[in-house]
C-alpha cells in the first residue's frame, strides 16, 4: 500500500504570491513543472491561496482558472468583475472583484479601490497628499457593485488600506447620511468624520440586510487609543506624527456616535478586537455591515475549498516570498500547515528569517530558499519562476523521502 503511494504520490501546491515578484499561480506553476520534470508520473494539484489580504481576488480567480485538476474541481466559480470607484484621494479608477453567480459569493479587497499601493509615495512624504483626508468611499462602491451583481454572500478582506477614515466614507457610499453640526454631508477621511454629529440609516442600501459579510482580517486592534488605528497604522499611510491625536479623538466621537445611533452601548463595537483594521474599516464593517470577523487564511480556505483539495495528499507545499515569525502569527503558509491533515508540510520562500528548528516546530518538514540556490537576492526578485522550476526540480527529485509518513501517522 504504502509502495503504491510512493510510486504515483499525489501533491497539493497551495502557495501564496511573492509579493512584488509573482503571482500565486505563476509561483505554484513553476514549482509544479520542475516536479514533473523529475516525476513525470505524480499527480501535482494547484490551489493558489491567500491570506485575505492582497492577492485574495487573485487567489479566488485562480482557483477557478485552475478547477479542471481533480484538486480542485469542487472550486467556486469565480469570475472577474471591473466597476469604477473612488480611490482614496477622490480620484476615478478601475477596480475588481471575484463573483461566483452560482453560489452568489463575491470576494472583494478594499485595497482595489483604497489601497495604500494607489498613493504616490513620493507625494505622500513630501506632504503633498493629505493623508486625514483619506476616503474609504470605493471600498463602499465595490460593496454595491457586487450587490449589483447578484452577491448574497461577500468576503471582505482588510488590508493594505490607505485610509484612516473609520470607514464613514464605505458608509456613505452605501447610504448611511454622515452630517456635521449645520447639517451638511461631511468631508472625507478621518478629518470629515471627526466632525460628525449626526447620522441617519434610513437611506442604508437595503440589501444589505440580506447578504452575509465575512470580514477576512487577522489584526485585532480597536478603534481608537494607543492600539488604535491612527496610532499604530497612522503613520506608514502618511499621518503627520502631530495629527495623530487629532484623528484619533476624530474617530473616537465618529464611533460614538455610530454606536448611540445604533442603540449600542458605549464601546460595543469601537472597542472590539479588530475595529482599527483598516483605518477603521472592521469597525465599520461589523457595527454597521453586521459583518462577521475571521481569519483571513481560514476564512479563504473555506472559500476555495481546501479541505476537501488536501484530502488524501502524500505531500503539501507552501510558500510565500519572506518566511519569518509573521508567517506562524495567520499568514497563509502557517494556514495551510494547520489545516494539512496530516500529510507532510514543505515550505518555498525567497528568503527565511527562521532557525530551521523553529519551522520544523511550526510544521514544515523542510524548507527550500531561492537564496540557497540563488544568493543574488535582487535577482530572486526579478526572475523568481526559473528559480521555483529548479526548486521544484529538487523537490521532486526527493518525492519519496519528502512524502514519507512516520509510521504513527499512516
Amino acid at each position: 500500500m504504502s509502495g503504491a503511494r510512493v510510486a504515483a504520490p499525489r501533491v497539493l501546491i497551495a502557495c501564496d504570491k511573492f509579493k512584488g515578484s509573482a503571482t500565486a499561480l505563476e509561483v505554484a506553476g513553476a514549482l509544479r513543472r520542475g516536479i514533473l520534470a523529475e516525476r513525470s508520473g505524480a499527480e501535482v494539484d494547484v490551489l493558489p491561496v491567500a491570506d485575505g489580504g492582497d492577492g485574495t481576488v487573485d487567489a479566488a480567480l485562480a482557483a477557478a482558472a485552475s478547477s479542471s485538476s481533480s484538486a480542485t474541481a469542487a472550486a467556486p466559480g469565480f469570475d472577474e468583475r471591473r466597476c469604477s470607484v473612488t480611490g482614496p484621494y477622490g480620484e476615478p479608477r478601475e477596480a475588481r472583484f471575484a463573483f461566483d453567480p452560482g453560489a452568489r459569493t463575491a470576494v472583494i479587497e478594499v485595497a482595489e479601490a483604497c489601497g495604500l499601493h494607489l498613493v504616490d509615495r513620493h507625494a505622500l512624504g513630501s506632504g503633498a497628499l493629505d493623508a486625514t483626508v483619506a476616503t474609504s468611499a470605493g471600498a463602499g462602491q465595490l460593496i454595491a457593485a457586487a450587490l449589483d451583481a447578484g452577491a448574497r454572500s461577500i468576503v471582505l478582506g482588510l488590508g493594505g488600506s490607505a485610509t484612516t477614515d473609520g470607514g464613514a466614507g464605505m458608509l456613505t457610499a452605501l447610504g448611511l447620511g454622515v452630517f456635521d453640526a449645520v447639517g451638511a454631508p461631511v468631508g472625507p477621511g478621518g478629518a470629515g468624520a471627526s466632525h460628525a454629529t449626526r447620522i441617519d440609516t434610513a437611506g442604508l442600501d437595503p440589501r444589505l440586510a440580506g447578504a452575509r459579510i465575512l470580514v477576512a482580517s487577522d489584526v485585532t486592534n480597536p478603534l481608537c487609543g494607543d492600539d488604535g488605528a491612527a496610532a499604530v497604522y497612522g503613520p506608514q499611510k502618511g499621518l503627520p506624527p502631530e495629527r495623530i491625536a487629532e484623528i484619533d479623538a476624530g474617530l473616537g466621537r465618529f464611533g460614538a456616535l455610530v454606536e448611540r445611533g445604533l442603540g449600542a452601548a458605549p464601546g460595543e463595537w469601537t472597542g472590539r478586537p479588530g475595529a482599527g483594521a483598516a483605518g477603521g474599516l472592521g469597525f465599520a464593517a461589523l457595527a454597521v455591515l453586521g459583518g462577521e470577523l475571521r481569519p483571513g487564511i481560514d476564512l479563504v480556505l473555506d472559500l476555495l475549498g481546501f479541505d476537501a483539495a488536501v484530502a488524501g495528499a502524500d505531500l503539501v507545499i507552501t510558500g510565500e516570498g519572506r518566511l519569518d515569525e509573521q508567517t506562524l502569527s495567520g499568514k497563509a503558509p502557517a494556514g495551510v500547515a494547520a489545516r494539512a491533515g496530516g500529510a507532510p508540510v514543505v515550505l518555498v520562500c525567497g528568503s527565511s528569517a527562521l532557525p530551521r528548528e523553529r519551522a520544523v516546530a511550526a510544521g514544515f518538514r523542510e524548507v527550500f530558499e531561492l537564496v540557497s540556490i540563488e544568493p543574488d537576492a535582487e535577482r530572486c526578485m526579478r526572475e523568481p519562476l526559473p528559480l521555483l522550476e529548479r526548486i521544484g526540480r529538487l523537490i521532486g527529485g526527493r518525492l519519496a523521502q519528502l512524502a514519507a509518513r512516520p509510521p504513527e501517522a499512516r
